[in-house]
């Protein structure tokens, strides 16, 4: 280990020494290429620098332990500096774990209605805000791309982009089944109901980056809709998108222009096509790591949200970590979640030495 970050502290000194020639200063794509390179390198860089000087500090304290005057204090001076070495290489181990390739990718999210009718609907309508605020926090943009509502705001179906930096490695531990426990504004006799919704989320990835023959592909145009079927433009410039050979069929009505609706189509069509290649290579590896943390399967029930009891229980975590106070979190508030599944995951990936 201690190899790797001595050549990864070497490769950081030298990209941030390139930063200062003249023929890397004065070239926009090769500054901007060096400062993301430094920008990567700098925390493992640092935490290493901070491990090399506890160790220093150990191999200094343990010199002045026989001396009659200093020795009390260098051992208080070795205690520390022992428990600083141990946490910081805890923290190096972390940094240098596999990362996933896709953690600078925007992300597509789909959420549909599921078990529960109209309640359902209003459920993944509710999730739809849930993200919508918590892309705000963060400062990311969102585009829908498909929207099907219900006669009472509900959502049979919405497709989204979420653009932002960091987006796919915080937003990857949302796909599974959401269930919801509540008095549906449709019951009139105030009993509590369970309902689902599902949400898929998926790196977007260009059409170039999986390859899709065109004689694979049936495109058809059509009118945008409105909730209840009702006609929301003129012209025919949404698109639908069916992949025949394996019947995956993605639809795009936001954009008013044909063309923007069908490049956005291809993207969300590439990107799924991609994520059932990646399940169907995982199902083919039995020896494959499978966590429950992240494992993306969207069959797994991954969350309870219990309006009677205002909290948010998270069932891929243990003990009172799973729980979360429900206000919070429909209004955006996912960050501690999403925090706790990280940790776990990391945990999982230190445990199995990955």
């Amino acid at each position: 280990m201690f190899e790797k970050l001595a050549q990864i502290e070497e490769k950081y000194n030298s990209a941030k020494a390139r930063l200062e020639t003249p023929e890397v200063y004065s070239d926009p794509a090769l500054y901007a290429q060096a400062a993301r390179e430094v920008k990567e390198l700098t925390p493992v860089a640092e935490g290493y620098r901070r491990w090399k000087n506890f160790q220093a500090a150990i191999d200094e304290a343990k010199e002045l332990l026989s001396d009659p005057e200093l020795g009390e204090m260098a051992r208080e001076e070795l205690e520390t500096a022992r428990a600083g070495l141990e946490e910081s290489e805890r923290a190096l181990k972390l940094l240098l774990l596999p990362r996933d390739p896709n953690d600078r990718r925007n992300v597509i999210m789909e959420i549909r209605g599921g078990v529960g009718g109209e309640e359902s609907a209003l459920f993944a309508a509710d999730l739809y805000r849930m993200y919508a605020a918590y892309a705000a926090l963060r400062g990311w943009r969102i585009e829908i791309a498909y929207l099907s509502e219900t006669e009472l705001g509900g959502v049979k179906e919405v497709s989204f982009l979420i653009e932002g930096e960091g987006a796919w490695s915080r937003l990857k531990f949302e796909s599974g089944v959401h269930r919801v426990q509540r008095v549906p504004v449709t019951e009139s006799s105030g009993r509590i109901q369970t309902s689902a919704a599902t949400v898929a989320v998926l790196p977007e990835l260009e059409e170039v980056e999986f390859r899709i023959d065109p004689a694979d592909l049936q495109i058809d145009t059509f009118r945008s809709t409105g909730a209840g079927g009702q006609k929301v433009n003129k012209t025919e410039s949404a698109i639908r998108i069916t992949h025949l050979p394996t019947g995956t069929v993605v639809e795009c009505q936001d954009e008013r222009s044909q063309y923007k609706n069908k490049d956005r189509a291809m993207k969300i069509l590439a990107s799924r096509l991609a994520d059932a290649e990646r399940r169907k290579r995982d199902a083919a590896v039995a020896a494959e790591r499978r966590s429950q943390v992240g494992s993306g399967d969207r069959s797994e029930r991954i969350r309870t949200y219990n309006f009677p009891q205002g909290r948010v229980t998270d069932h891929r975590l243990t003990g009172e970590n799973k729980n979360f106070a429900i206000d919070s979190v429909m209004n955006g508030g996912l960050d501690p979640i999403i925090d706790a599944l990280i940790t776990a995951d990391q945990a999982e990936k230190l445990a199995a030495g990955v």
